[in-house]
């Protein structure tokens, strides 16, 4: 019977490769050392296989990603070091296994192979995610076949149940096996790291180890949406298929090294594991249903109106009354609303209007609502088993007004551009979006008004309810 022997969460810097860092990775010297004690302890577990789970690979939306031609190799050139050049064995057998289970358990996989992934631009090739965590173990031990994994954007529930898939593969199997997250936490911990900088990304680091030390597996699958969504990570979802891994075990996490020298969090941990009967997933689910009710009943008339709208239509299939609870001013007042739908962080549906297409603002945000989850053209309909999983805003707009490039300022104003019948808009406080150059540059990429072309220029200001 096959196991899997050891856990480990590793961050995947470049910089930490002395070949690429060039003295700098000395900066993160504690990470450095931590990634040599896994190397060390891997090699004397000697395992027939290693899994990585990356985020830097092929990446589908809808698919888990596993690479199956005999081998696979790859190099750090594009950081500047082509010497640092690997070649695995892919374990073939195990990997079969894996998609043939999440075939049973309706999770989609994609077979990666040089000839599929070349009808996407891509090459068939290791990613930096796995190249830098299999730095510190090849130049110890290299007899061993990879398993190579790029996480895709389902649920946090699908991939979890992938973990669960990878494990019960590993057991049919005989192989002794070791289990690499690779990610890195926030990169959003200082203003010149590689994002801007959040308050949420320091104290989404300390969350996610806190919960990763304790065993908390139900507290990681529900931690706040909106933390998780401006920490700029990119770790979480290796952790979610990992813990799914270590399913039918208590956990408790030991952190051998956490660092945010270069304004981004890297985390290196292990984890002991002792046979339980524990329900996590009945844990996770109550624990989901319990944060679901505390921010219904917390939210404002607004974002209630929102979501009362698109769930009544999705369960009734016609559009509800104007409920008695919305207020004067929803009732008597027109304006321009944009209803956005988030899911895990993502967009998942936005629609608006610049200027009201009904007489009420309450009747503006009901039909925006619907519209978002059902007609924009960008996603697919939301089904109503994704209502519980779905954050609500509602932004209401002021009356557009004429104003010069000078007097624009993207944190506090939208802003919509006309030629002729050409109209672009762009809402206000957007992640990515400082300076007026950007947000012109967009917007009239938006509208398909070129640089060269004569445009007006009118400037909004939203309030924003979440």
């Amino acid at each position: 019977m096959g196991k899997i022997t050891a856990y480990y969460t590793m961050p995947h810097p470049p910089i930490i490769v002395p070949e690429v860092g060039r003295g700098e990775e000395k900066k993160i010297q504690s990470t450095y050392d931590a990634c040599e004690s896994v190397g060390k302890e891997i090699a004397e577990l000697k395992p027939d296989t290693i899994i990585v789970i990356t985020p830097h690979g092929t990446m589908f939306s809808d698919a888990i990603s596993l690479s199956f031609e005999s081998s696979i190799s790859g190099s750090l050139k594009q950081f500047r070091a082509p010497e640092v050049s690997m070649n695995f064995d892919i374990d073939l057998d195990l990997t079969l296994r894996i998609m043939d289970k999440s075939d049973e358990n309706d999770i989609p996989t994609a077979k990666i192979t040089r000839n599929f992934i070349k009808k996407y631009g891509r090459e068939y090739e290791l990613d930096h995610g796995t190249i830098v965590p299999l730095y510190f173990i090849g130049n110890k031990y290299s007899t061993f076949k990879l398993v190579h994994i790029t996480y895709g954007g389902l649920s946090p529930m699908q991939l979890y149940r992938f973990g669960k898939v990878i494990k019960e593969a590993v057991e049919e199997s005989n192989k002794n096996v070791v289990f690499i997250g690779s990610g890195d936490l926030s990169h959003r911990l200082k203003d010149e790291g590689p994002y801007d900088y959040s308050p949420f990304g320091e104290k989404f680091d300390k969350e996610i180890i806190s919960l990763l030390t304790k065993g908390d597996v139900a507290g990681v699958f529900n931690i706040n949406s909106e933390m998780i969504e401006n920490a700029g990570e990119c770790g979480l979802r290796s952790y979610y298929i990992m813990l799914g891994a270590m399913a039918g075990n208590d956990i408790k996490g030991e952190l051998l090294s956490y660092e945010g020298t270069f304004g981004v969090g890297y985390a290196v941990m292990k984890f002991e594991l002792e046979s339980s009967d524990r329900d996590i997933l009945s844990e996770i689910t109550k624990e989901k249903r319990k944060k679901y009710i505390e921010r219904t009943n917390n939210e404002d008339v607004y974002v209630r109106l929102a979501r009362e709208s698109l769930t009544h239509y999705l369960i009734e299939g016609n559009f509800m009354e104007v409920p008695n609870y919305v207020t004067e001013e929803m009732i008597n007042s027109k304006r321009g609303v944009f209803v956005s739908l988030k899911k895990f962080g993502a967009l998942r549906g936005c629609i608006g209007t610049i200027f009201p297409v009904t007489d009420s603002i309450a009747e503006e945000i009901m039909r925006n609502a619907i519209e978002a989850g059902e007609g924009d053209p960008r996603f697919s309909a939301v089904s109503e088993g994704e209502l519980e999983d779905i954050v609500f805003s509602v932004d209401v707009l002021t009356e557009p007004i004429e104003a010069s490039i000078e007097e624009l300022n993207p944190k506090r104003y939208g802003v919509v551009v006309r030629s002729g019948r050409k109209t672009g808009l762009l809402l206000p406080d957007l992640e990515g979006v400082n300076t007026v150059e950007e947000q012109i540059s967009i917007v009239l990429k938006k509208a398909s008004i070129s640089t060269n072309e004569k445009y007006s220029i009118e400037k909004f200001e939203v309030i924003r309810h979440k």
